[in-house]
């Protein structure tokens, strides 16, 4: 776990690269499709990078246990989450309960996530966060959009799966890790380059995000409750989880950090979609993000006692 100085360091570094996409997308810098353009590249080339240069490690059984404990944790915390999701939010609205529904249960790891614990705890830390989202990925195309439409395609989601980049990296990186193929000096610096984009660039998609929001209208005691269920609550049931069980440190952090990500940015699209409340879904995200600012440090210095 990295010292508090450190995540002090991380936090200032995120903070001032959301000023800049702040300051750059309201003095019309950036152009209005900056977001999408920006997310293309960190979802198909940055990450992809940091991901594939995580895995570039000495392979043994203790790394294959740990596979293991961490894929059945995370998929523990999907059920779980499941589970606040059918329970929680039953007495909305319909167009509001489906937004509630999917904000519990998909979390914003995937994009915020990944640098964040790359940043905290390193790139073993990425890696088995990488191994962490498989579950998640699969229940968000399934479970996350039936929320939303009553129904699920199991197939088509699957194939989503495998075409996804960073699970493609993820395949990549298992391969270099079993066989221990040395990459050629050139591509090797190139991941290592593109994967320090990571954390400045994913900071600076968040400013983005947030810039042309009217902060008064965030203001909806509901969307507060959300953000305590989403971002304390249910990682502190994998936290206290991990605590009875004596999981590793390493994969207790991991656990941890990316169940208590803030709600995932999908969910205005898939709100937009089909026929949900696509901005109240955006300013969830939006308020979730902004105050993830406090709750990731607080599970960092939690977790580092």
């Amino acid at each position: 776990m990295a010292s508090f100085t450190e995540l002090l360091n991380l936090e200032g570094l995120m903070f001032l690269c959301a000023v800049c996409g702040i300051v750059m997308k309201r003095r019309k810098i950036l152009p209005d499709n900056a977001r999408e353009v920006l997310t293309d590249l960190v979802m198909n080339l940055i990450l992809p990078a940091s991901i594939i240069h995580s895995f570039e490690m000495e392979f043994n059984m203790t790394v294959l246990k740990k596979f293991a404990v961490i894929l059945i944790i995370a998929a523990a915390a999907q059920v779980i989450s499941m589970i606040c999701a059918n329970l929680f939010w039953n007495r909305q609205p319909k167009n509001l309960k489906a937004v509630f529904q999917y904000g519990t249960q998909v979390s914003n790891a995937g994009f915020l996530g990944l640098p964040v614990t790359e940043g905290v705890l390193g790139a073993e830390g990425l890696m088995y966060a990488s191994v962490f989202l498989i579950p998640q990925r699969i229940v968000m195309w399934t479970a996350g959009i039936a929320y939303f439409t009553s129904s699920a395609d199991w197939k088509g989601t699957f194939k989503k799966l495998a075409k996804n980049p960073c699970i493609i990296a993820v395949y990549i990186g298992f391969f270099l890790m079993l066989t221990q193929f040395q990459l050629p000096v050139m591509i090797e610096n190139t991941l290592v380059k593109l994967a320090a984009c990571t954390t400045p660039l994913t900071s600076i998609l968040i400013g983005i995000m947030v810039a042309d929001v009217d902060y008064r209208s965030l203001i909806s005691p509901m969307m507060f409750v959300l953000v305590f269920v989403r971002q304390l609550l249910l990682p502190g049931l994998v936290f206290l989880g991990c605590a009875l069980l004596h999981i590793d440190p390493l994969l207790t952090g991991v656990s941890v950090l990316l169940v208590g990500m803030p709600v995932g940015s999908t969910a205005p699209i898939l709100a937009a979609k089909y026929g949900g409340d696509y901005i109240f879904a955006g300013k969830c995200v939006i308020l979730s993000t902004v105050l993830s600012l406090f709750t990731i440090p607080l599970w960092c210095l939690i977790m580092s006692i």
